[in-house]
């Protein structure tokens, strides 16, 4: 879960779909929804105007903080295991 802190979809929370790392964008779950038209094919044989999400950049995302919610920064620590993981600096907790 992620928190969109600029944009025209500022102060929304949405699941990440994927993430292009190549372009520094993710697509977020009824977010930063565009117009595509597109031709018959199998799929949508009539055609038309599809509503699909478009890529938002990651500098405009934040992490949802799993136990208070809201927008958290991510720290990384070591934990009992001797494994680097990330966490909430908000709460402390991990993040899976």
């Amino acid at each position: 879960m992620v928190f969109v802190n600029a944009g025209n979809e500022k102060g929304k929370t949405g699941k990440v779909l994927s993430v292009d790392t190549d372009k520094n964008r993710a697509i977020v779950e009824g977010l930063n929804m565009v117009s595509k038209h597109t031709k018959p094919n199998a799929k949508n044989p009539q055609g038309g105007i599809v509503k699909q999400e478009a890529g938002i950049h990651i500098s405009n995302l934040q992490v949802v903080d799993p136990v208070k919610g809201g927008a958290t920064k991510i720290g990384r620590r070591l934990n009992e295991n001797g494994k680097l993981v990330r966490y909430a600096k908000k709460s402390g907790e991990e993040i899976k």
